[in-house]
């Protein structure tokens, strides 16, 4: 079964496909992503901050397009025709995300006109993954524990699977000879604070911190990080979800008020400290929730794999425990999400419920996704 993952991750930066064949075993044929030009993502983020019904309806059927284009072009990469693509699996764009409380149920958007998508490509879409979860009581998030669990267990090795985009979330995974259960949940951010200061400092010239060498010039501000720290979603139990609309660009917008006009190096001190906090809550959440149930390893993937401070930060509070990247399982760290989506996908083609309970909180196992036919049979 050949299926094409997409999704636009919390970072904003663009579209990740992923062509990946599922047999006996699973492979992933092809991998790419679709950049966001400037006027794209800064109409994105217009849009989540700003944005009403005119506006949202409009960039729906806008990202519907953008996603249709990233399928093609994954699968010219794979050497496939589209017609030899049997499901897409589109995760969209998050525009918000609401977590439940004990007295309302959560609720989450995302776009990318699922239609749009099946009308362009003649492909069956499943889309509106994190619906059927919400609808149960749960989080809604993280969704990618099931495929962690299902792909990347190891015989005799417990792991941690740990995502890095614009939030950061993780998935400790039992060695398969242990009857311990997954558990996941969202740690915090990952490289959203980070990018927006980034982006802002430079007006937009660049949009995240290469290397993570602004962060190694920095020195990070003890008592800000201090502040940081102390947001109570931190010390919430799992499970738990979050996104932009908590730790995203008012939150910088905020600090940057309270503190600036900054120079070049107080730019560097602030990258240096979002760093760190993006650090700091991994690694608390890892020591709090995960390691007591035994940790051989931190698997690392998403954008973040590529900022060298945050990982040698990660590495050095966690030693001896090895964080590697996600190509220690041959796995582009880049491809991962687009991956999970795929097999989302499969999934839901299958019948097989793809939600953890005990890491969502909803009330029971469910299938995932709603389907959008593609091409017209008979």
């Amino acid at each position: 079964m050949l299926v094409i993952g997409l999704i636009s991750g919390t970072s904003l930066d663009g579209i990740d496909a992923a062509l990946v064949e599922f047999g006996e075993r699973w492979e992933l044929r092809a991998f790419t992503t679709l950049p966001y030009t400037k006027v794209e993502r800064e109409k994105i983020h217009r849009t989540i901050l700003e944005g009403g019904p005119a506006e949202l309806c409009a960039l729906d059927a806008e990202l519907g397009e953008w996603f249709a284009e990233a399928a093609e072009k994954v699968a010219e990469l794979g050497g496939v025709e589209l017609a030899e693509v049997d499901l897409i699996g589109s995760h969209g764009q998050t525009i918000w995300h609401i977590p439940p409380t004990p007295n309302r149920r959560g609720a989450s958007l995302q776009l990318g006109c699922a239609a749009t998508i099946a009308e362009r490509t003649g492909i069956d879409v499943v889309s509106d993954f994190r619906a059927r979860d919400l609808a149960a009581g749960g989080e809604g998030a993280p969704l990618v524990p099931w495929v962690d669990q299902e792909l990347f267990s190891a015989p005799d090795q417990d792991r941690v699977l740990l995502n890095i985009g614009g939030m950061a979330n993780l998935t400790w995974v039992p060695s398969q000879h242990s009857k311990g259960e997954a558990i996941a949940f969202d740690t915090g951010p990952g490289n959203a604070l980070i990018d927006t200061a980034v982006e802002i400092a430079t007006a937009g010239l660049l949009t995240y911190d290469e290397g993570g060498a602004r962060a190694a010039r920095g020195t990070p501000n003890p008592q800000l990080l201090a502040e940081l720290l102390d947001d109570p979603y931190f010390d919430r139990y799992p499970p738990k979800s979050t996104g932009r609309e908590h730790f995203g660009r008012p939150l910088v917008e905020r600090i940057i008020a309270r503190i600036g006009p900054l120079t070049d190096e107080e730019w560097d001190d602030l990258i240096a400290t979002l760093t760190c906090l993006t650090a700091e809550s991994i690694i608390t959440a890892i020591e709090r929730w995960v390691r007591p149930l035994g940790l051989d390893e931190v698997i690392v993937s998403g954008g973040g794999v590529h900022n060298r401070r945050l990982l040698e930060l990660l590495q050095t509070a966690l030693d001896p425990i090895p964080v590697l990247p996600s190509g220690h399982l041959g796995i582009d760290p880049d491809a991962k999400e687009a991956v999970a989506f795929a097999a989302l996908a499969r999934a839901h083609h299958l019948g097989v419920p793809a939600n953890l309970p005990r890491v969502t909180g909803a009330a029971g196992p469910r299938i995932l996704g709603s389907l959008t036919p593609g091409r017209v049979r008979g």
